[in-house]
């Protein structure tokens, strides 16, 4: 198989350009990365978007279009999700995995699906029963206005928990960059296992707060279990932004995985 393209979707209140200077070292070993900015995340730091407040469905048909897009030009497709990133991606696979299109005279498709510290719902489950099981003390403070678009209370109480080994001044000066994101998406249910059709990895992170190693691991049980596959699993002692505080060994994580489908 000639070099997939990768699609990444962000986490939530995350920005495509977060992950550029990522982005730029997955370039320089000879991939074609792209990041998606999803209808649930606003367009700049600290304002959402006009109109009602878009739902998860919005974001995987989103995201949907964009792996579309991609494959017609006979491309496999890898596609990443970071934290509330799992949730659409999971959502969006429907009809998009390359053997199906095959079958139907289309060309390229999704060839794997990879989640980076991901909320994974199982069908019938939301990214807000997911994050249920997160300990209260590690749950980031927001609240929701009345036009359905949720900020972050504290900077500084956010960043120490998803990025608590680094300086509470730059996780909080990222913090401060990050636009406002749907209360909707969070709890709309998953109705689609899209785990169940292609290859799936998972980066682990074994210090993540924000998304706790048991509740990743429940994810990852889960999807094997559902799937009857095994998830490819590879572990790193890194915080809720492995983009930022453990961007080589996250490069080496994908390019890995583009490296395996390759070889298929």
């Amino acid at each position: 198989m000639s070099k997939p393209t990768i699609l990444l979707v962000p986490g939530s209140f995350a920005l495509p350009e977060f992950y550029n200077e990522m982005f730029d070292k997955i370039r320089a070993r000879g991939y074609d990365i792209q990041g998606i900015h999803k209808p649930s995340v606003g367009l700049s730091a600290g304002e959402g978007r006009p109109g009602a407040a878009p739902s998860m469905y919005d974001d995987a048909a989103h995201i949907a279009k964009e792996v579309e897009k991609v494959a017609d030009t006979g491309k496999g497709v890898v596609l990443i999700g970071h934290s509330y990133g799992g949730v659409p991606i999971t959502e969006a696979v429907k009809g998009l995995p390359k053997k199906e299109r095959q079958e139907q005279g289309k060309k390229g498709g999704l060839v794997n699906l990879a989640y980076l510290t991901c909320l994974v719902p199982c069908v019938g489950q939301s990214a807000k029963d997911v994050l249920s099981k997160v300990p209260d003390d590690f749950k980031t403070p927001f609240t929701i206005g009345e036009d359905g678009w949720m900020s972050h209370i504290s900077a500084e109480t956010t960043g120490a928990i998803i990025m608590q080994t680094q300086p509470i001044e730059l996780a909080a000066g990222w913090v401060k960059k990050m636009p406002k994101h749907s209360a909707r998406s969070f709890a709309d249910p998953l109705t689609y296992a899209g785990y169940r059709d292609v290859p799936v990895s998972y980066l682990f992170c074994e210090i993540d707060q924000c998304i706790p190693p048991e509740v990743q691991q429940a994810g990852i049980d889960m999807m094997e279990k559902e799937s009857g596959n095994k998830v490819h699993v590879t572990r790193i002692h890194a915080d809720h932004c492995p983009n930022f505080t453990a961007m080589d060994e996250t490069v080496d994580w994908i390019v890995d995985i583009a490296e395996r489908v390759q070889r298929q």
